[in-house]
Formats: C-alpha cells, structure tokens, sequence
C-alpha cells in the first residue's frame, strides 16, 4: 500500500524488503530516569519498523526540539518510516528521530521488527519521484554502504551486518 500511496508500481518493494530484523527489549524501572535512558536518539535505518509496546510507555519523538510521548495503545503497533524509504521516497515520507526512557515505577517490554533491504540492494529515489522540479535528495548506495557508511546500528555494525549476510 505504500508503494501506491508514493504512486509507484504495486510491488515496487518486493525486491527492496528482503532482510527482516527482530529486537526484544526489556527496561527495568530505575529509581531516577535521569540517570539512564532506555534507548538513546536515532534514527531507525530499515525501511520500516514495527513496534510493539504492549501497554508499556516510553517511547519518544521529537518533534520543533521537544520530546513527546507515544501512547501505549494496548494490542497496537508503532509503525516507523526508516531512512531507507525516506530516500526512497524523495523525502515525501520522512524517518523520525526517537528515543526511549525509563519509568520510575513501570517495566516497559517491546518487540520490534525492522524491515530492510537486502545488503546487495542499491537504495535510491525512486525514478518516477524524481524531475526537473523534485530533483533527487540523495545518492543512491547499496545498503551494506550506506549501513558502513553511518556507523547505523553503533557497536554491532559489524555484527548485524554479518548476521545479515
């Protein structure tokens, strides 16, 4: 559907949404917040993202330079748009820094799944959103670089991508 909603061809992401990454995180209250954060800012680098937070709070967008809670809406799901479909996109969809914080007095569980291209996969604007008046936002790279490139996921780089291949 989204690949309808950017006017690309049905199917245009088959090829781009190979590679699918599945995180479990679990945050034990802390007695000051202010001394740890469940979940550092960023950025997610898939294509999509598909949180699952059980009735657990936490996460956090920014948004004009404020933090703002994301509801927890029992049997939902958070859907992120990663950097990937961004540049995809042309930036007609737009990925969104977030974070997560701990509670004082709530343990907060999450399931994520990531949706990515497979390393091989040369991300770019997709050519139909691209013109003379929208030129492209971005160079396209295959995945594994633009991965290496930014340093995505920290300290486990090197591990994702070779859990990746």
């Amino acid at each position: 559907m989204i690949d309808e909603g950017l006017g690309l061809e049905q199917g245009y992401f088959t090829n781009t949404s190979e590679v699918q990454l599945l995180s479990s995180n679990y945050y034990p209250p802390c007695a000051d917040p202010s001394l740890t954060l469940g979940l550092s800012p960023h950025f997610d680098t898939s294509l999509i993202s598909l949180v699952y937070q059980g009735g657990s709070t936490g996460l956090q967008f920014i948004k004009d330079g404020q933090w703002i809670n994301v509801g927890a809406i029992p049997n939902a799901f958070v859907v992120n748009i990663g950097n990937q479909l961004e540049i995809i996109s042309n930036r007609k969809l737009k990925s969104v820094q977030h974070r997560v914080v701990t509670s004082t007095h709530a343990t907060r569980l999450s399931i994520a799944t990531f949706v990515n291209p497979s390393l091989d996969c040369i991300v770019e604007p997709a050519k139909v959103l691209v013109s003379e008046l929208e030129p492209s936002l971005y160079v396209g790279s295959q995945y594994k670089d633009y991965v290496q490139r930014t340093n995505a996921f920290g300290a486990y780089t090197a591990a994702i991508l070779n859990a990746m291949r």
